[in-house]
């Protein structure tokens, strides 16, 4: 950056990396993240979510402290992290720690080998987010750790990565490779990797890892920094300024200095974190930071309690209070201290916690309704509050501080004291009186980085009643909070009716009655009942441990910490758990091909942790770029009478809108072989999310901002009501037709299977919602125009021969003036395929018209409200079974919401219908509707059909066996098919006896998993504990998949090395790997001497839509197989033309090098590249996968959280192309699959607009989220030689393997249902054995189905 001619002091100076920075001149709002990216040449650090959910754009930021002369080092998210908050401070991103010019770090090799690494998008976090906790580990006083190793521990290493979200490999690996740094790991733990093979010693393994040196070969902070003078005045200009007081009465000052009414807009930051939740749309002109004011960072502590700054962050904060139960405060304090700050580690994740304020976080709870948890405990143990407003200051109490009128700007929140508990709660010194303390949170993620349907915080003074032998309350505090109010609520109700009492079972049910009637949300709030609920169950869980057990209160018991021997007993919410235990991955490896079929690391790993690969939002902006975002619809049928952009927009950079009367060929943003969807709305928009215009400006923050503020005049008058619902579009006979080649066959005879039937089940409903993507980069594109009416455009995308022809058609330019350049997409998972086209689309669109490079990168927001997503569906299904179990008919109506276009939808009923086919249901029959609605288009995700098919399967299942009270698993069993039922149902495709693996599967695997054995285990568990519940269930899946024609070029340059181009795009999962791989096979077969690590010699080039054409789209499962064939084909041919020339090399030399062999070939003009259009032939193109999974669950009753304890699976990938890229695949599609049963809820409001719009609302799994145990095999079956290479597909199948999570919890749910009807004195009935659980199946949806009131029978029943 330029120097600025003015006073150094004023400046900005700073660090990245070693290099230094100065900035005169920027905007305060600049983020660090939109600095590292436009400013500098480090790309490492990636824009995911915006709002520090996710981790991709974690860097490690160091400070220096002269006082103690000492560096803290700490991750921040960079997309929150303001630049000018980091003035004298040094930044570290993954290219600082190492890269291909210096040297990988261990970090970056040790996330390759582990295999750790797919898209990679989120790589370059994860591993800064590691990378600070060795950091901070070798500050600590521990011993110094064997050679290799560093002071961490196991836990300290998985918790490095909580915060971080991976969408690709299902977390395992990256857990292993952060593991494998721990002093304390055990090398027998780790998972599969390229270092070691199984069965090495210890001494071979420890050998073979990365060498880390423990104390560190990176410096975080460099001397020139140390001297730098702080100004308290940064960036002060006539329209905005940055100003950093040193003292209270500079800042009253600067308060005071902003007249009313002038217009200026001031914002006062510590952190700037509160920035993720409440969104900036209007900039501000003055910023204050508070953090170098004494008052507002002091800690300190005295004998009435501790008093924190509220410029303390909140990681400081915890610190503070653990380690004032280290040294001697009173016992009873300990324990609150150490609650208080076990808690505060679930708040946000690490990151954010490490840069937001404690005051922060208050004063968003007080002014803006944010649903703290820091709030409730405070107010919880009776905190005071000191508040600055103008010239006077006040203390309040925490129930006044939250109760008061909305804090101005002008007021600031100084400090925060927790006071000491003795005093007030009043308690004598002595045995008698004893403290209770504990904070409860329910919360999608056990670890936090997610807002809790509920927290509290419960205290209690208890003592040994004189006259009974009961247990008296002298006097209690209760805070509940996040559940839906506006502020946590002291339940001063329930306090009053319990202070004096004794406690029994009756005064517990009277006092849980009454607190259901005070947690009450308030209207508008999801799952209110289930909220409440929570309160009472907490309540519930702190005391009974004093009246079961016949409240024996050993000696000592109250000594700071009550061990809640509870009905909830394996619960302590204050302790976060251990993450994963060891996990098992069994591979046969195939070395008859080699090197395919060995388990190398994946291609470009290390550069993709090292943060060099590029994405296309990488690619350096040329000269004159601009920036562009979408305009899109909030009505889902209107008439569009205008668009006004607000005048300060114009004067922020924007400099044009496109919208369809812009464009001159075709009003086409996107097609496929199934049909094509317009660009932008023309005079009606016809969905919410639909595209409206397309705003072009000189920054993206600029072209984002002008498009949120846009007014869009709509008008609905005259025109037919939208069709928002399937029952409404078959009522309006709203249908897309299914092409005849896609429509599927009945099999057998349904009335003939129906009337062999013993029993019946008639018209059962299932409802299935939709699911997000949540792709790692959101949707991206680069235009540029070049010559002669040409556009090249590089874009994210799936399918660029689909991108190419929309282009052109748009623009009305022919094709080959179109350029469409993909070269690795940071994840797509079906999202990049048809919805990535508009986005190409649009910027090839303005770039043509103003001809200047144009760009965009869509923010979360806007990429979550158009992305469609998965398919909701509404299933009507009639069955009739024997009474064994046999299901002899089954008949389905299905209903898909295909949303406003037609995108692929018709391959649905085909995708549904094969893999419903994985039982022998006797006769099945079905009408499959593709409803055509006012929703956005839905699109392909991962296993598009197959995984609602596998659910609706079972489903199936379960109810015919919970209508004969019959063992699941048994009647799963009588339904597999044998073999000639399954020609029966694949006729085609079936293949071989041989082929059909599952019966093997299906019996190994329930050895492998112990099945038998744990359930009688899980029976036993279940007998003996009321307040959770296990369930086991054991799955098969089918699945059908296609070869698709595809292309292929080799090409051997002049020195012998090859560059390969291919039809398929890397997604991440692998492709180029294989490809690499196949190609090295088969040029190794002309056998030349010296040809060494052939793999070395071959790179794979980014996908170019002029160089290769007819590259289809990447999907379905089988691309990098069809590709490698076309590899394989392109090969055999340059092998054909060299083997004359080695002839005669041979006869002349008697060996021949690869390098003189190629040489001699160019000087024989023999041609060196080949092409190869690989077409699968129809008699092989289509085959079954098979696998199966056995998933443990356990149930919290209380909360409804389901944990997975553990889960195996076994799959057929033939002899696997590499078993290191399959297993990624295996667990990454499984864990995807946890997702969309479990977690991910995709909700839309009354118009179909999408309203979960982030990451605080939309929960993807998260490394505490995933099975504790995850144990995989995958079977190297050799009887596939109509195969290629006999390997078959595993991008896809996996997933479905899922939904054995979602049927455990069932299992579970059951038994907290039998022992309900047990505490309410009723018999089990069919209704109740019978239950639909819906998909995900959330913590509200599991506790509904526990019961919302089993605490009150439960005691009802003890009272009775």
């Amino acid at each position: 950056m330029e120097k600025s001619e003015s006073t150094v002091n004023n400046n900005l100076v700073f660090g990245v990396n070693g290099k230094r920075f100065e900035v005169s001149a920027i905007h305060p709002s600049t983020t660090l993240l939109e600095f590292l990216r436009s400013h500098t040449t480090f790309k490492g650090a990636k824009l995911s979510c915006g709002e520090g959910g996710c981790g991709a754009c974690v860097v490690l930021l160091s400070k220096y402290n002269p006082v103690l002369d000492q560096v803290d080092d700490f991750t921040v998210s960079s997309c929150l992290t303001l630049l000018c908050s980091i003035n004298g401070c040094s930044i570290t991103t993954t290219e600082g720690i190492g890269n291909t010019r210096d040297g990988f770090h261990p970090i970056h090799e040790r996330f390759s080998g582990f295999h750790a690494s797919q898209c990679g998008f989120c790589t370059p976090g994860m591993c800064m987010s590691l990378f600070s906790a060795l950091v901070n580990a070798e500050k600590t006083s521990r011993p110094e750790p064997p050679l290799g190793f560093s002071k961490l521990k196991v836990s300290e290493a998985e918790k490095a990565i909580a915060g971080n979200l991976c969408r690709c490999t299902g977390y395992r690996p990256i857990a292993d490779a952060c593991k494998s740094f721990a002093a304390d790991v055990d090398m027998e733990d780790l998972g599969l990797n390229s270092f070691w093979r199984k069965g090495d010693s210890k001494d071979v393994k420890l050998s073979s890892l990365p060498l880390f040196k423990h104390n560190g070969d990176v410096c975080t902070f460099p001397q020139f920094l140390k001297s730098k003078n702080r100004s308290s005045l940064l960036l002060d200009s006539c329209r905005y300024s940055w100003s950093s007081p040193v003292s209270i009465e500079e800042l009253r000052r600067l308060l005071g200095s902003v007249e009313d009414g002038n217009g200026s807009r001031v914002k006062v930051v510590v952190g700037n974190t509160g920035m993720g939740y409440y969104k900036e749309v209007e900039s501000y002109d003055k910023y204050i930071d508070l953090r170098y004011i004494p008052e507002l960072s002091m800690i300190r502590r005295d004998d009435t309690g501790i008093n924190i700054g509220a410029a303390v962050t909140i990681s400081k904060a915890i610190e503070a209070l653990k380690e004032c139960n280290q040294h001697g405060c009173h016992t009873e304090e300990n324990m609150v201290y150490k609650k208080i700050a076990d808690h505060m580690e679930k708040v946000a994740s690490g990151f954010i916690r490490n840069s937001a304020s404690l005051g922060g976080n208050l004063v968003m709870a007080q002014r803006n309704n944010f649903p703290s948890d820091i709030a409730t405990l405070l107010l919880a143990v009776g905190s005071l509050v000191n508040i600055m407003n103008g010239l006077k200051s006040e203390e309040l109490t925490m129930e006044e501080f939250l109760r008061r009128p909305e804090l101005d700007s002008k007021s600031i929140l100084l400090s925060v004291k927790i006071p000491d508990w003795n005093r007030l709660m009043g308690i004598s010194s002595g045995p008698t009186m004893n403290l209770l303390f504990e904070t409860y949170r329910a919360a999608p993620r056990p670890l936090g980085n997610a807002l809790p349907y509920l927290n509290a915080a419960l205290m209690a003074e208890v003592s040994r009643c004189t006259t009974s032998n009961g247990i008296i309350l002298s006097s209690c505090r209760f805070a509940f909070g996040a559940y839906g109010t506006k502020h946590p609520i002291r339940a001063t109700k329930v306090e009053e009716f319990l202070t004096g009492k004794v406690l029994s079972v009756g005064v517990l049910y009277e006092a849980v009655k009454l607190l259901g009637a005070i947690v009450v949300p308030d209207d508008g709030t999801s799952n209110p009942a289930y909220r409440s609920s929570l309160a009472v169950g907490f309540l519930f869980e702190f005391f009974s441990h004093l009246f079961e057990a016949n409240a024996e209160l050993p000696d000592g018991y109250m000594n700071g910490y009550s061990p809640l021997l509870s009905p909830a007993k394996q619960l302590d919410h204050g302790k976060i758990p251990t993450l994963l235990s060891s996990a098992k991955q069994e591979l046969e490896l195939n070395r008859q091909y080699h090197p395919v079929g060995d388990p190398i690391a994946k291609t470009g790993a290390a550069i993709q942790a090292s943060g060099e690969a590029v994405y296309v939002d990488d690619i350096p902006s040329p000269t004159n770029c601009l920036h562009g975002a979408f305009i899109y619809s909030t009505k889902p049928f209107a008439r569009v009478k205008g668009i006004k952009l607000k005048p300060e927009s114009v004067a922020d950079g924007v400099s044009a809108l496109i919208s369809f009367k812009d464009i001159p060929g075709e009003n086409i943003g996107a097609k496929n072989k199934l049909g094509s969807e317009p660009l932008f709305a023309d005079e009606f928009t016809r969905c919410a999310g639909q595209y409206i215009a397309f705003v072009v400006a000189d920054t993206q923050k600029h072209a984002d901002s002008a498009a949120d503020l846009a007014v869009v005049d709509y008008d609905t008058q005259n025109l037919e009501p939208p069709i928002l619902s399937v029952e409404e579009a078959v009522r309006k006979s709203s249908f897309f037709e299914v092409p005849p080649p896609l429509e599927p066959k009945q099999v057998g005879d349904f009335s003939k299977g129906m009337a062999e039937a013993d029993h019946k089940i008639l018209s059962a409903e299932i409802k299935l919602g939709s699911q997000y993507y949540f792709y790692m980069e959101t949707q991206t594109a680069l235009a540029i125009p070049d010559e002669d009416n040409c556009i090249v455009v590089y874009s994210s995308l799936q399918s660029p021969e689909f991108a190419h022809t929309t282009i052109s058609r748009c623009l009305g330019i022919p094709e080959h003036n179109v350029r469409v350049i993909t070269r690795r997409v940071g994840g797509g998972f079906g999202g990049k395929g048809v919805r990535a086209m508009p986005v190409g689309t649009a910027c090839a669109l303005a770039a043509y018209k103003l001809q200047r490079p144009v760009r965009i990168y869509m923010n979360r927001k806007t990429d979550m409200i158009i992305a469609g997503g998965r398919h909701p569906m509404k299933i009507t299904y009639s069955v009739g079974f024997k009474s064994d179990g046999k299901i002899t008919a089954l008949h389905l109506d299905i209903l898909i919401n295909a949303g406003i276009s037609v995108d692929v939808s018709p391959i649905m009923p085909h995708h549904i219908v094969e893999t419903l086919k994985k039982y022998d249901w006797g006769a099945l029959s079905f009408d499959i509707k593709l409803c055509k609605t006012n929703h956005s288009s839905k699109s392909a995700m991962r296993a598009p059909g197959e995984v609602q098919a596998t659910f609706i399967a079972e489903a199936v299942i379960e109810h015919v066996a919970a209508t004969l009270s019959l063992d699941v698993d048994s009647v799963r069993s009588k339904n597999l098919h044998n073999f000639n039922s399954l020609v029966f149902f694949f006729e085609g495709c079936a293949g071989e006896p041989v082929e059909y693996t599952l019966p093997s599967i299906w019996n190994k695997l329930a050895i492998s998993s112990s099945f038998k054995e744990r359930t009688e285990k899980i029976k036993q568990f279940n007998i003996c504990n009321k307040w959770q519940k296990r369930g086991i269930s054991r799955v098969p899946i089918m699945h059908e998949v296609a070869l698709t024609p595809t292309p292929g070029k080799v090409s051997i340059l002049s020195d012998g090395s090859v560059a390969v181009e291919v039809g398929g795009i890397e997604l991440g999962q692998g492709l180029w790997t294989k490809v690499k791989q196949m190609a090295a096979f088969a040029l190794s077969s002309i056998q030349c001497d010296e040809m060494g690590d052939f793999l070395e010699k071959i790179r794979v080039i980014q996908a170019d839509t002029l160089s290769l054409i007819q590259g289809g789209l990447t999907a379905g499962s089988t691309k990098s197989e069809s590709t490698c064939e076309a590899i394989r084909l392109c090969c055999n041919m340059l092998v054909e033309r060299l083997i004359p020339v080695k002839e005669k090399l041979q006869e002349k030399m008697g060996s021949v090098k690869w390098s003189s062999l190629i040489l001699q070939a160019q000087s024989q003009a023999v041609n060196l590249s080949a092409s190869s259009y690989y077409v699968p032939h129809f008699s092989s193109m289509r085959y079954l996968n098979y696998g199966a999974a056995v998933s443990e669950v356990e149930v919290n009753l209380l909360t409804g959280e389901t944990t997975i304890l553990q889960t195996d699976i076994i799959y057929d990938c033939g002899q696997s192309l590499n078993p290191a890229v399959d297993l990624g695949q295996i667990e990454g599609a499984f864990v995807q699959g946890i997702g969309f049963f479990m977690l991910e809820e995709y909700l839309t409001n009354s118009d179909g607009l999408v309203i979960t719009k982030g990451t605080w609302t939309y929960k993807i799994p998260t490394i505490d989220t995933i099975p504790k145990q995850f144990n995989v095999e995958i079977l190297n079956t050799g009887h596939h030689e109509k195969r290629i290479l006999s390997s078959k597909a595993s991008g896809e199948p996996p997933l479905l393997l899922a939904v054995s999570v979602h049927c455990a919890t069932r299992a579970a749910i059951r038994e907290a249902r039998k022992q309900l009807l047990l505490w309410k004195g009723l018999n089990e009935s069919d209704s109740t054995s019978t239950f639909q659980l819906e998909v995900p199946a959330t913590m509200p949806v599991v506790k509904k189905l526990c019961g919302l009131e089993n605490v009150e029978s439960y005691l009802q029943s003890l009272l009775s």
